[in-house]
């Protein structure tokens, strides 16, 4: 028994697990209505095969044994910690319950579609109420300290725990809702002109731009059309994109190509020679959604990214940008206000939506309310939270994708995300005295290059939280993104 036996096998897992990715992919993209049925049955065998290579007893000797070999590298080593580790979690999952799972996450997409496009959840109800209740068998079969939905948290945040979330969103609630408080007390930024008729194709080119700047490899790549915006990957030389194109809102198709690019230079920067392997992994999501954060936030909200962009994108809209100055564009794109939409929302009420969803599936895993409580649950935190009345359950409990792919403790990921990046980029910024100015010149290449570094190109190998003292010489800390939008924000609204 070898470590390439180990990766041999591991890579044959890989080629079942995104055979199946591509299979999503095209649900979400290009596949006909009626082909629903069977790509639900096509996907639950792969993750069954895919489940019994993973959880085979041949596969637990190998890495019981390799645990053991003293001459394996520290990176070798590592991915044996940490594929047994996933292979001790896997084996507590039954094959007909991988399989039920996968089958009824496939039914639950698509009665979510349905029930968007008809703003109607009763349709989903009855599929969402079945993946829940699965969600919550798989909790008990994982194993838990604290809180059930500590189970669900650790497979996208390893080692976090509801407790931690619960005090850092404190956090959020003390700090930033008195801050967008003050605020709202101040007059309002104009932006309306970002919301004129603006051709798709035209903005589809220029997404294409951007993307392109940012150095994500369109031969490694490609950018499609979906209803929610998402990246996923198959290998590092095949990362692809998805965005969404709103003729008359100009920030939708902005800010997913951006944000998803964000995503994609993440994948595209793993080790393509550890196709496979936890070192060609990302570390966790809220690490990815670091990237992804920094890129849209931090860099493409900021003045200086504008400087070289907005005479391009001028050029491409003449006619509607014609009155408009890269300082009047820069104000609108960081209006705060309260709005029903999270992926729409700016990048400081974001995270009520935010915790709103971690406070709902919080409580939804540990049975303090059911499916049926949602609509009622949620339009009550939208009115606390953020002063809103929710019209309907399309701009409502069913504007998210992420329940119908049984993405439970995903959520709290995104704001993590941002509160990495904000640290991220005061450390690049420390070591790179000249970034602002390569921005401000539409070189993104010295950040690329440095997140590639410090980020990218670790795979599994350091814990989120080791990641981030590696980097900045302490854990993720609050106070830097209330640093960061204190500057900012208190300049744009004279606070």
């Amino acid at each position: 028994m070898s470590y390439s036996d180990y990766k041999e096998q591991l890579q044959k897992i890989a080629d079942i697990n995104y055979s199946s990715a591509l299979l999503s992919w095209d649900q979400e993209v290009h596949m006909p209505p009626k082909g629903a049925e069977i790509r639900a049955r096509q996907l639950s065998t792969l993750a069954g095969v895919a489940h019994d290579m993973l959880t085979a007893e041949s596969f637990g000797v190998l890495l019981n044994a390799l645990k053991a070999d003293t001459s394996l590298s520290k990176k070798e080593s590592k991915n044996i910690a940490l594929s047994l580790k996933d292979y001790t979690n896997r084996k507590k999952y039954s094959r007909e319950f991988v399989e039920l799972m996968s089958k009824t996450i496939s039914q639950t997409f698509q009665a979510w579609q349905e029930a968007k496009e008809k703003n109607d959840f009763s349709i989903y109800a009855p599929q969402l109420e079945k993946l829940v209740k699965l969600k919550r068998e798989e909790c008990t079969i994982l194993g838990y300290k604290e809180h059930p939905y500590d189970a669900l948290l650790d497979q996208y945040e390893p080692e976090i725990k509801t407790s931690d979330l619960t005090m850092l969103f404190s956090d959020v609630r003390i700090q930033l809702v008195d801050f967008v408080k003050k605020i709202a007390e101040k007059p309002q930024i104009k932006g309306d002109f970002m919301f004129q008729y603006f051709d798709k194709d035209t903005q589809w080119k220029f997404g294409l731009d951007l993307l392109k700047q940012m150095g994500y490899d369109l031969e490694a790549g490609r950018q499609d059309i979906s209803s929610h915006p998402f990246t996923i990957n198959f290998n590092s030389h095949d990362v692809r994109v998805t965005t969404r194109v709103n003729e008359n809102n100009l920030h939708e198709m902005i800010w997913s190509c951006i944000h998803e690019g964000g995503h994609a230079l993440y994948e595209q920067g793993l080790d393509f020679n550890d196709y496979g392997l936890p070192s060609a992994e990302a570390i966790s999501l809220g690490i990815h959604e670091s990237q992804s954060r920094l890129w849209e936030n931090n860099i493409g909200r900021s003045f200086g990214y504008w400087k070289q962009n907005f005479p391009l994108i001028q050029s491409y809209f003449p006619e509607q940008l014609k009155n408009v100055t890269v300082a009047d564009f820069y104000k609108a794109m960081n209006l705060v206000e309260p709005s029903l939409i999270r992926t729409s929302a700016d990048e400081l009420t974001y995270h009520f939506h935010i915790l709103i969803r971690f406070e709902i599936e919080k409580a939804l895993i540990e049975g303090g309310i059911e499916v049926s409580d949602l609509p009622a649950q949620w339009n009550k935190k939208y009115k606390e939270y953020l002063g809103i009345d929710v019209p309907n359950d399309s701009h409502g409990v069913l504007q998210d994708i992420h329940w119908s792919h049984g993405s439970f403790g995903y959520f709290p990921t995104y704001s993590l995300g941002s509160f990495y990046a904000a640290q991220f980029l005061k450390q690049a910024k420390n070591e790179i005295p000249t970034l602002e100015s390569e921005i401000e010149n539409g070189n993104m290449k010295p950040l690329l290059d440095w997140l590639r570094i410090k980020v990218h190109g670790h795979g599994k190998y350091y814990s989120a939280e080791e990641l981030c003292i590696m980097i900045c010489g302490e854990k993720l800390n609050f106070s830097h993104f209330m640093e960061y939008v204190k500057v900012k924000y208190s300049d744009l609204y004279k606070l």
